[in-house]
């Protein structure tokens, strides 16, 4: 029996996703020019929770589960990675090694669930984290030690986001995103006063262009509200293993489009550490459902 394929507009509908993902890393780039990292970070959340939370009703979940995801996500996940972005780390690299989220996500899943790791899942850690430590070994004026590190710490919160959402049973992403975008912008706008201060809040604000603001706007329209309602959409019409593959195609957009946009150097250390990284998610992702197939 032929394998199951995507109609062409769906595949065409989840190739746009993911390359709106993918080129996001450029468009925070140009929005960290003007803008404090935790500042952008916190107004992308307020222009999620504002106006959605009118044009969304609440999910019929508990509200810890709500605030345990705007915080993983919020200031876990994007306040990490846009302080890592503001010149500890490339774009390009940012959306390679921020993937690593999928090896936390298993391990985390495996962890809760107490089973034990298998050795296919072994070898696919084992190549991302080869191809980690590529980059580590590779860091210069671009990439430092402490962008890296960031990076993998926000992919970790990125993954207990994740989790927070499974337990959640959630059917729909869109709404949980949005109400839990109400717990991330409260701490993250904290934070950048405290840490930021208010004259680095007042520049930003003060320098803030019209392409600054498309970078804001986009994170909300772009990112969020069309990223996840056509991704979830895809999702309630075809079987996750058709659809969750293709995100593995992120890093290439992200990659591509810095070297593009940006000029960011592609040197052969670059291609050879994004090689180990997706190998290592193609084997995680992938091998389990070829098994299967083979059964």
């Amino acid at each position: 029996m032929d394998a199951p394929l995507l109609p062409l507009r769906h595949f065409l509908l989840g190739l746009a996703v993911v390359a709106v993902w993918g080129t996001n890393f450029v468009v925070i780039h140009e929005g960290l020019q003007h803008l404090p990292p935790l500042l952008f970070a916190a107004l992308r959340f307020l222009f999620a929770a504002l106006p959605g939370i009118l044009l969304f009703p609440r999910p019929r979940v508990r509200w810890r589960l709500l605030a345990a995801y705007g915080l993983l996500i919020g200031t876990g996940q994007f306040g990490l990675l846009f302080i890592a972005m503001n010149g500890q780390i490339s774009p390009g690299i940012a959306s390679l090694v921020i993937q690593s989220q999928v090896f936390f996500t298993i391990a985390l899943a495996m962890r809760l669930s107490g089973e034990t790791v298998r050795p296919y899942q072994w070898a696919a850690l084992g190549l991302g984290m080869a191809g980690l430590l590529v980059i580590l070994t590779h860091t210069d004026g671009s990439t430092t030690p402490l962008g890296l590190g960031l990076v993998v710490v926000a992919a970790l919160s990125w993954a207990s986001g994740n989790i927070v959402a499974r337990a959640s049973r959630v059917t729909d992403m869109l709404p949980f995103v949005i109400w839990g975008s109400v717990f991330s912008a409260p701490p993250l706008f904290a934070l950048s006063f405290a840490l930021e201060g208010w004259d680095a809040i007042r520049a930003g604000l003060a320098n803030a262009d019209a392409l600054t603001w498309g970078a804001v706007l986009w994170q909300t329209v772009g990112n969020t509200m069309f990223g996840y309602a056509a991704w979830g959409w895809l999702l309630s019409r075809h079987p996750a293993a058709l659809v969750t593959p293709m995100a593995l195609l992120v890093p290439l957009f992200g990659m591509g489009a810095s070297t593009l946009l940006l000029g960011e150097p592609l040197p052969f250390w670059k291609i050879g550490a994004a090689l180990l990284v997706m190998s290592g998610l193609v084997l995680g992702l992938l091998y389990p459902r070829w098994q299967a197939r083979r059964a």
